[in-house]
């Protein structure tokens, strides 16, 4: 679909058919106002380098720059909901220790003794522990920190116990996330998200969810490039074209918030603009009830005199309650149907729809800069009735292996995350290949990924910042 758009000041072109905001006012009950507003800022049109996606060297300088300045999403805090639970949550080369003290006292450790360096704790673990000992030499420290024994302490005068402590990161908690931030100068959560971004995730109520599935991938791209094949719907008619006939892409909204949250609004139930005039509403809504089965099972719904996004609502409405036991009559249609991804710089993706209730997190691999940690978490409301679910275990698959393969995957959903996937392989290699070494971006369809790089570059800017812990001296 190529337009003529004018003399149009950069960054003001839009697609001509309906806009998310006009096929939102539509629906019969309401959206709320953070699904009505609009946030877009155009942020220019140079190309973005691509020495940062395959240049070891900038991949060692964002551990020293970035990630230990920013928060991130460690766990949620089903994983950790009694005292001494405890979750192990590595990033690159880093590693901490999440446990909960008290009950209103959740902290991050850094992961290594302070004798000679041992983890404390294993990568990828979680558990309850009484206390944290080191399995080289015994040495062990109390949930909160404080030493607890110094194997052989006649030999070690110089290591006092009341000032051995484990390092913390800072903690906080939103929405039934724990965040972790490795600078002791950084803003607060609160104000990193910004009080208009912020708002938004107080509304969603995430702390009255689970997660259900867990799903865990690496793969051979740089982690910029993972988090980026998944910042627009500019791919979608050409990577996933069995959804467009029921997925506006094209009029896909996408804002801005300060300089560490971005979104975008794709509507579910209307005709992607490539292939206007080529599907009724019948066709749109048998895309997911037909289809290929992964959606909806049981007799086919017909629209009647309506249209399909209106009865896709009200059938996903009842469905969804039905499977979570739980009460949505005061959730907008734009709530249960449409894609909301919400991105928390760096590596974070929150999607709070009911349709698609799920949490993205990327992280880089610390042995090769051209791989990333991708995990997919499906999230569910609590059970009205009933004790609150544990959080599920997560599947880890392996390169060669399909999202499809993953216990508790919907079908049509794993083929869409291994063709999104499938695209990093090629482009990782593409960008090393290119003779061009930029990329080129539109000014509205791909902001969030302009929005995003520049923060990278806003932390790479900097001086390093590495964590140091300094030995007290005794006497």
């Amino acid at each position: 679909m190529n337009i003529q758009v004018g003399k149009l000041e950069s960054g003001e072109a839009r697609c001509p058919a309906l806009s998310t905001q006009e096929i939102i006012a539509k629906d019969k009950v309401v959206a709320p106002g953070w699904v009505r507003s609009e946030s877009y800022e155009f942020l220019g049109d140079e190309d973005i380098s691509t020495d940062r996606y395959i240049d070891p060297a900038y991949a060692k300088g964002e551990m020293e720059r970035l990630w230990t300045r920013t928060w991130q999403f460690a766990c949620r805090e089903e994983h950790i909901p009694n005292v001494g639970d405890y979750y192990v949550y590595d990033l690159g080369s880093y590693s901490f220790i999440v446990t909960r003290v008290a009950k209103d006292d959740i902290r991050a450790y850094f992961n290594a003794c302070l004798h000679r360096g041992t983890k404390l704790r294993p990568s990828g673990t979680e558990g309850s522990a009484a206390e944290f000992q080191c399995p080289f030499h015994g040495w062990s420290w109390n949930l909160d920190g404080s030493n607890k024994r110094i194997v052989c302490n006649w030999d070690f005068p110089h290591a006092d116990p009341e000032t051995f402590k484990l390092p913390q990161a800072r903690v906080q908690t939103l929405g039934g996330f724990v965040w972790v931030n490795m600078d002791a100068d950084a803003p607060t959560l609160e104000d990193y998200l910004g009080e208009e971004a912020l708002a938004h995730f107080k509304a969603w109520k995430l702390e009255d969810r689970y997660i259900h599935v867990h799903v865990q991938k690496a793969f051979p791209a740089n982690w910029k490039l993972t988090v980026e094949a998944f910042l627009e719907a500019y791919h979608v008619i050409e990577t996933h074209p069995q959804v467009a006939p029921s997925n506006a892409d094209a009029n896909s909204q996408y804002d801005v918030y300060g300089e560490h949250v971005n979104r975008f609004i794709s509507p579910l139930g209307v005709c992607s603009p490539h292939l206007e005039g080529q599907y009724s509403e019948q066709d749109i809504l048998d895309q997911f009830t037909v289809g290929d089965g992964s959606m909806l099972a049981g007799e086919r719904p017909t629209v009647g005199e309506g249209t399909a996004r209106q009865a896709m609502a009200d059938m996903f409405r009842g469905m969804f309650e039905q499977a979570t036991n739980s009460d949505l009559s005061k959730i907008s249609d734009s709530e249960i149907l449409d894609c909301f991804s919400y991105t928390v710089f760096p590596n974070t993706y929150v999607f709070p729809g009911i349709s698609l209730p799920m949490v993205y997190r990327f992280r880089p691999d610390p042995r090769d800069h051209r791989r990333c940690i991708y995990e997919v978490m499906f999230m569910r409301p609590v059970p009205l009735d009933g004790p609150r679910p544990a959080p599920a275990e997560p599947v880890v698959l392996t390169d060669g292996q399909s999202f499809t393969e993953a216990e508790g995957m919907d079908p049509g959903f794993g083929r869409i995350l291994d063709q999104d996937t499938d695209n990093l392989y090629a482009q990782q290699e593409g960008l090393e290949a290119s003779a061009k070494h930029g990329l080129t971006l539109g000014n509205y369809q791909e902001i969030r990924i302009r929005h995003f790089e520049k923060a990278v570059d806003k932390y790479m800017a900097m001086e390093p910042k590495r964590p140091n812990w300094q030995r007290p001296k005794v006497g």
